[in-house]
């Protein structure tokens, strides 16, 4: 058997690879987009309008289908769901998301906090913080969100490491290092790996995930800032 009868037996062997075109893959896979966009609005509507929050996704979802290797499977909609939404958070770095006027609005809100937690031996409910700052609960909201949009990024970075994927290798590592994210998880006591999962896994907002366990908004929010700077921590330890 000659080179060219070796490299034709070698080809006909090899899997044949349906590919979807661009056009089908926006149809069967914008759900994706709509979904990360709507997980993000929340954090991302003082900076981006939602359309540009959806052209950024779906240039981030043809981006996956290009690079993607093999066809389109469940491991695809996790892979592309990430690069969605990396991509929608790229650009709110790009744009200096939480500029100083926000970040002081943060710190504001922790302070009263902690100001009313020491005066009234107990935490604060909502209405006693927003009172005691002077926003409505609309605008108490909105500074709330604004205080957890940077743990939020932090646990985004956790959980995707940046990576392009360029072959079945990344693949396989980028699920090494999920297992990893979800093993730190596990180490989490009941309550934030509760919270953790009716935020990103459910889709629960603040008010809620406080309704669900009888805690106030703030209390959520300052629980889910301790379970990412935990599993930081816990990154941190295993990487010595």
């Amino acid at each position: 058997m000659n080179a060219a009868q070796v490299a034709y037996q070698t080809t006909a062997e090899e899997p044949t690879v349906n590919r979807l075109s661009e056009s089908q893959v926006m149809m069967l896979y914008l759900p994706l987009v709509k979904r990360s966009v709507s997980q993000l609005r929340s954090h991302c509507g003082a900076v981006l309008a939602i359309e540009d929050m959806e052209q950024i996704g779906m240039m981030a979802l043809l981006e996956s289908a290009r690079r993607y290797p093999g066809e389109y499977d469940n491991g695809f909609i996790s892979y592309a769901g990430q690069r969605i939404r990396g991509a929608i958070l790229d650009e709110l770095r790009r744009q200096d998301w939480r500029p100083r006027p926000v970040r002081q609005q943060a710190h504001e809100l922790n302070d009263t906090v902690r100001k009313l937690t020491k005066m009234l031996e107990r935490a604060p409910s909502d209405n006693e913080v927003a009172q005691a700052m002077g926003l409505s609960q609309d605008d108490y909201r909105k500074r709330l969100h604004a205080s957890l949009s940077e743990s939020m990024r932090s646990l985004d970075e956790l959980i995707s490491d940046g990576g392009h994927f360029e072959d079945k290798q990344d693949v396989f590592e980028q699920i090494s290092a999920k297992e990893t994210l979800f093993q730190a998880i596990s180490k989490l006591n009941k309550r934030e790996q509760v919270i953790l999962s009716l935020y990103y896994q459910h889709e629960l907002n603040l008010k809620e995930i406080a309704a669900t366990l009888g805690l106030t908004e703030t209390r959520i929010c300052q629980l889910h800032k301790q379970a990412v700077k935990q599993l930081q921590n816990i990154y941190q330890q295993w990487d010595r």
